[in-house]
């Protein structure tokens, strides 16, 4: 239940970031791939380079960014993006561009309802033939 006071949060956005020493390849896998649109990207920024991702239907971005000192996180198996596409026809479209073989899901609800992909970075992307129901 929202409360009253906390109706500001419903103007809520999100924006999931991650780094990556991969930057064209892990954009090409997520724009050129997966047809999420690029809305913005930076360029030497602190000696940082960037580049924002919409989610198509929400208010979401991802930012994937390179530079700095840190090096790219490694990959969990249970670390996902989950993309609800809506039917069956949508993930079979968007797997085709991609160009990756999809690999077995750690989680066995994944492997019975979607599609798991992994990017460059080996992160992986779960593609769900259905849209979120909520439950």
């Amino acid at each position: 239940m929202i409360h009253s006071r906390d109706a500001d949060f419903l103007t809520m956005q999100l924006r999931v970031a991650r780094h990556t020493d991969r930057l064209d390849d892990v954009v090409g896998f997520n724009r050129d791939g997966l047809g999420l649109p690029e809305v913005g990207r930076f360029q030497d920024h602190q000696g940082y380079d960037g580049v924002f991702l919409a989610v198509p239907g929400t208010e979401t971005h991802l930012e994937f960014t390179s530079g700095g000192a840190h090096r790219t996180p490694e990959p969990h198996p249970e670390t996902l993006v989950v993309l609800y596409l809506g039917s069956t026809e949508a993930v079979e479209q968007t797997c085709k561009p991609v160009g990756a073989e999809p690999v077995e899901a750690a989680n066995p609800y994944w492997q019975e309802h979607g599609v798991t992909l992994t990017d460059p970075d080996g992160f992986r992307v779960v593609l769900v033939p259905r849209s979120w129901s909520g439950s």
